[in-house]
């Protein structure tokens, strides 16, 4: 599954062109590599992304396209949520 699909259907990123956006510019990591919007992961992949002064690292669980708002959350586990503080 793509990563700008995957961040889109785990409800992480909303949209899927925001999520497409975020890859270009260089705020989305995957096994810390920057990654482009067609970048496959897989389950067990880390991700890296970056909101602003939030930076958000999870561990990919499932990738199943079929899922519902309620179990959008099981697709991964989160590693690490920081806040930089100005």
């Amino acid at each position: 599954m793509r990563i700008d699909k995957f961040l889109k259907l785990s409800r992480i990123i909303k949209r899927r062109s925001v999520a497409s956006d975020a890859c270009d510019s260089g705020r989305i990591f995957i096994n810390e590599k920057q990654a482009k919007p067609s970048k496959d992961v897989k389950v067990g992949d880390v991700v890296t992304v970056s909101f602003g002064d939030r930076e958000i690292t999870f561990r990919i669980l499932s990738i199943d396209e079929r899922q519902t708002k309620q179990s959008a959350t099981e697709m991964y586990e989160i590693i690490s949520n920081t806040t930089e503080e100005k």
